[in-house]
């Protein structure tokens, strides 16, 4: 019998196009799909309704955002209620004219909009120009108690920094949630892939071992090239780690899929008590964290 602290994640990941308006219904399809194989909370890859426009600086990429509320959250929230699920969808949100942020809309199982998060952390790397496009976020970190559990959503470029995660579990995040858009560029595969893949792995799994809690990341697949240039070639690999940092479910490093991932929330708990790595925290010495540099 399924304990009430037993849920499943329906993680997608897939390949896009470039047809905004066929991703969305491609989403939204792959979302039915993981709502009747019995996921609980879905979660899309970051901005799953284009390809990743952030390769080059482009003024006409703008035209890709939305507002929130709007089309993309309209249609989230109908099969949100439809089917009782929560969902967590990423979108190129458009605030204002000249204000544009990378987004997270979390939608709980009855369809209302609990909120949103914008993604905080901002890069600025080759092919990963996303300093030209979004406004570092103003949300703060948060969580959102939800029918499923207390969760957690940061995007992507978030995943390297360990206070995001901390003071998102700060507030009882169970699951901490990462859509995300992360590859190779392919003349540095062969020399630095699998490292650069370990990395952003272990990493996430790290944020799991330090706050006692269930991550699952989500990944696009695909190789986008822009014109003019060799693009990315995303990897894939979506997971969801454990509260000990265990791979739980991997996804491909090239194929669309659904996972669908059951975890059971009471190990939580359990292990937040028996390692109470938040009970030692020394808050009183934690003070130059606020400083950019200590010399």
């Amino acid at each position: 019998m399924k304990s009430s602290s037993s849920i499943k994640l329906g993680l997608l990941q897939q390949a896009c196009s470039a047809d905004p308006a066929a991703n969305l219904k491609k989403t939204l399809a792959a979302a039915e799909r993981a709502a009747k194989a019995g996921a609980n909370i879905i979660c899309t890859q970051e901005l799953f309704r284009s390809q990743y426009f952030c390769q080059n600086e482009d003024h006409a990429n703008f035209k890709l955002a939305e507002s929130i509320p709007g089309p993309s959250t309209d249609a989230f929230q109908k099969l949100a209620k439809k089917h009782g699920v929560v969902v967590i969808a990423s979108l190129f949100e458009k605030r204002a004219s000249g204000l544009y942020h990378n987004t997270a809309a979390i939608i709980d199982a009855d369809g209302s909009m609990l909120g949103i998060y914008r993604k905080m952390h901002i890069p600025d790397d080759p092919l990963f120009y996303e300093k030209f496009y979004f406004t570092p976020g103003d949300t703060g970190f948060r969580a959102w108690k939800t029918k499923f559990g207390k969760i957690g959503v940061l995007i992507c470029w978030d995943q390297w920094y360990p206070e995001g995660a901390r003071l998102t579990a700060l507030q009882g995040a169970e699951i901490l949630f990462y859509p995300t858009a992360i590859g190779w560029h392919p003349g540095e595969k062969a020399e630095y892939g699998v490292r650069q893949h370990g990395a952003w792995e272990t990493i996430q799994r790290g944020h799991a071992v330090a706050n006692g809690c269930f991550v699952a990341a989500i990944n696009r697949v695909g190789h986008e090239t822009p014109i003019g240039g060799d693009g990315l070639e995303f990897w894939g690999q979506s997971f969801v780690a454990g509260t000990s940092g265990e791979i739980i479910a991997k996804g491909s490093v090239d194929k669309e899929e659904n996972l669908i991932v059951p975890i059971d929330l009471a190990k939580v708990d359990t292990t937040r008590t028996h390692w109470p790595f938040l009970r030692d925290r020394r808050i009183d010495a934690y003070g130059d964290l606020t400083r950019r540099f200590s010399d």
